[in-house]
């Protein structure tokens, strides 16, 4: 019990809440001590090996918990649709589940089916809970679960994957819109025509959006129906396996969006009304649906739920090899207000007894099992409360995810663009942004994320640039607005990058500066795909400005992800002026300056450094990436000697530092 006060200790504000910490750490030792039965959580979480559809030997078995169910019947291609007594499930005595056993001549590879539901006063069609391909046929729009039982199935090349996350650097993308095309790509295409370009480009990990089945292609992925299906709309669980197999020998983890915050209503595809009972998965009364998202909010103090969930994490890491999660709408969760209308002003919010116990511990025991499974597995939370904890080790109080996403850094970014004069940017106030957060706990820092590229939203470079974008984008025809927004779009990224605590990410496309917002075809827009498309071919022009963006972002990763371990160290300022717009840090052997002044340069700028040589490894302004070229980088820069300074080693570094320019400087002789 010693160790769970570690929290407290880092962080002594915590003192007195130190009852209610201790309460939910002992929880999900109770929970697990529960689930396991003397067993492991990895042996509990096996649903997915029990349930549903699996051939074993000679002979299909099929199972289905349906507590409120009467009567239930499998229906599909091999019957005609039609109820068969010799296709009725039995209940399983003394439990609440429901079984089938066909003989394997019954059923084939490709067979379409669902199940024919009767409990008191009704009856519905319904796919399996735990299906693990589902199909829309292309007329009708019906889902139906499909039997996935190929005579070649994949197998993975790559057996082992040691990830060099060191630091993590995320790829965030969304196979869908991840093609030039106006259609939705293919898990295929991406392999081929993406995985290459992420890989070049330096990033070590890909975090892939709407990966488990949804019934609606504009819901990004976040209405999920069936939690076990990967999404068939971008080809077969095959040519997924592929994709990560591909990935990992490229040397790039693989995390995926996982949505365990909520689920889809709809009855038919999802489990909003499984066997006549709306509450089998979900909470009920008030609880039930969640008031923004129109969605249904998982009951986390039921058993089933929690072994359903489980052996869903369980699922995805050992079926398809992926390397962790990214865990959605965590605040939603771990809130009866799902942190709508909350300030979160003090600690005391976070303890004040408005929080879903039952969802905290499975938070908790999600990521117990996950690291069981792999002990290299990587999970980041998405939370914007602050709860305290979320990314501690379990051992030291916390909840034991790896990371969690510093979502302070885009809405700074983006209110200081929306509402601040370019002079009235204070690095002080920047800097204080992108590394304020708790030192016990790591997080992954991004400008901007898929969020930030919705429509009806802006990115980065669109609120710098807006409509020039599409008429001054054209190398020699940049005008100052142009020119302004490419300082300021590289000048940002590094900034947020080069001070990471864990991990840095970015979402596909926003590397370049893409053009357009994100719209997913609906009926508002003629159920068009022109934004729902990432368009590689401005990038890949040499005429455009594109590139310059994405050249940069480039170097700029692959100089932090080559610097082993660099998010471990110290960010320790070494200068902040607001009136000149100046700051500078430096980190390991590198000095980052930043001049965001945007009409002053200065000559022989003065920055107290370790003594040695620096020499320039990345410069904002280098024609290559778009800039004036107005330094000389190929020399190298002496420090000069102070005898003030002379006990502590360090001496002047004379810079001349261009108005809205960053540089890097690597010392490397001393």
């Amino acid at each position: 019990m010693n160790n769970i006060l570690n929290l407290i200790k880092n962080d002594p504000w915590l003192e007195p809440y130190q009852e209610a910490i201790i309460g939910r750490h002992q929880h999900a030792i109770d929970k697990e001590m529960e689930l396991a039965d003397r067993k492991t959580l990895c042996d509990f979480a096996s649903g997915h090996l029990y349930f549903g559809m699996h051939l074993v030997e000679k002979e299909w078995i099929f199972r289905e918990w349906a507590p409120n169910a009467t009567a239930i019947y499998l229906v599909g291609d091999f019957n005609n649709w039609m109820e068969n007594p010799n296709f009725k499930l039995k209940r399983i005595k003394n439990t609440e589940n429901w079984e089938i056993k066909l003989p394997k001549k019954t059923l084939k590879h490709g067979d379409l089916y669902k199940l024919k539901v009767y409990w008191k006063g009704g009856c519905g069609e319904r796919i399996p809970a735990w299906a693990t391909r589902v199909v829309q046929d292309e007329q009708t729009k019906i889902f139906s679960a499909q039997i996935w039982n190929p005579d070649k199935p994949y197998k993975f090349k790559k057996k082992v994957f040691l990830p060099n996350i060191s630091p993590l650097m995320i790829y965030e993308c969304h196979i869908g819109m991840a093609q030039d095309e106006e259609k939705v790509g293919t898990y295929n295409e991406f392999r081929e025509n993406v995985l290459p370009r992420i890989a070049a480009d330096g990033y070590n990990c890909i975090q892939i959006m709407a990966i488990q089945e949804h019934p609606y292609y504009g819901s990004f992925g976040y209405h999920v129906s069936s939690f076990f299906a990967p999404s068939s709309r971008f080809g077969t669980s095959d040519e997924l396996k592929m994709l990560i197999d591909t990935a990992h020998q490229m040397g790039i983890a693989v995390i995926m969006d996982i949505v365990h915050s909520h689920a889809v209503k709809n009855e038919v595809e999802g489990l909003g009304n499984f066997a006549g009972d709306p509450c089998q998965y979900f909470y009920p009364g008030d609880r039930r649906e969640h008031p923004a998202w129109d969605s249904l909010c998982f009951d986390y103090g039921k058993n089933q739920v929690i072994h359903f969930l489980l052996s869903n994490c369980r699922y995805w890491l050992e079926e398809f090899h992926f390397d962790g999660f990214r865990f959605d709408g965590v605040t939603s969760m771990l809130y009866y207000s799902h942190g709508l209308g909350e300030s979160f002003c003090s600690y005391a919010d976070y303890f004040n007894g408005r929080q879903d116990d039952n969802a905290i511990c499975y938070l908790t025991l999600a990521n117990r099992l996950i690291h069981q499974v792999n002990p290299r597995a990587i999970t980041i939370a998405e939370e914007v409360s602050g709860m305290p904890g979320l990314a501690a080790p379990f051992n030291d109080g916390g909840y034991g995810f790896d990371y969690r996403m510093a979502m302070n850094i885009p809405d700074y970014w983006i209110k200081i663009i929306k509402e601040k004069r370019d002079e009235d940017w204070k690095p002080s106030s920047m800097f204080w942004e992108v590394t304020n957060r708790r030192k016990d706990e790591k997080t992954i820092s991004y400008c901007e994320s898929h969020d930030q590229a919705l429509v009806g939203d802006k990115t980065i470079i669109f609120r710098l640039i807006d409509s020039d974008m599409y008429w001054h984008f054209k190398i020699g025809d940049e005008n100052l607005n142009v020119e302004r927004g490419i300082a300021l779009h590289k000048m940002i990224r590094l900034l947020t990058a080069s001070t990471i605590n864990g991990g840095y990410l970015n979402f596909m496309g926003n590397e370049f500066g893409h053009p357009e917002w994100i719209d997913f075809p609906r009926e508002g827009n003629g159920w068009s795909y022109k934004y729902a498309r990432r368009q590689w071919n401005l990038v890949d022009n040499k005429e455009l400005c594109y590139h310059y963006l994405g050249d940069f972002d480039s170097a700029m990763i692959h100089l932090l992800e080559k610097t082993k371990n660099i998010q471990k160290t110290d960010v320790i300022e070494v200068w902040h002026n607001d009136d000149d717009q100046v700051l500078a840090f430096r980190r390991k052997n590198f000095v980052f300056v930043f001049n965001f002044n945007p009409t002053r340069s200065f000559t022989d700028y003065g920055f107290l450094v370790m003594r040695g040589e620096y020499r320039v490894v990345l410069n904002t302004d280098d024609k290559a990436f778009g800039g004036f070229g107005l330094t000389d980088d190929t020399i190298s820069h002496y420090t000069c000697a102070d005898p003030l300074y002379a006990k502590e080693k360090k001496e002047w570094l004379k810079l001349y530092v261009p108005a809205r320019t960053a540089m890097v400087l690597k010392r490397v002789n001393f």
